[in-house]
């Protein structure tokens, strides 16, 4: 097995309707691989309960982290 460590990916929340409890909108939250769920408009989030689940992708903007920040916010979740 690969010792190789994934890349962190970020979104920003732009629109929260129908997930107000889970989503702050123009928060940025940690997304999580997964092709299946991309391939059907979904995004694998860990939102405002830690945990991750899947949302629309159309509530979610791509962020591109300076590598600094990037590495900050691993430290941090």
């Amino acid at each position: 097995m690969g010792t190789r460590k994934r890349e962190l990916q970020y979104v920003v929340c732009v629109a929260n309707e129908g997930y107000r409890a889970s989503l702050v909108i123009r928060r940025i939250y940690q997304m999580m691989p997964d092709r299946q769920a991309q391939r059907r408009g979904l995004l694998r989030v860990v939102d405002e309960s830690g945990e991750d689940y899947l949302y629309p992708k159309k509530l979610f903007a791509a962020v591109d982290l300076p590598s600094a920040l990037g590495k900050k916010f691993a430290v941090a979740t």
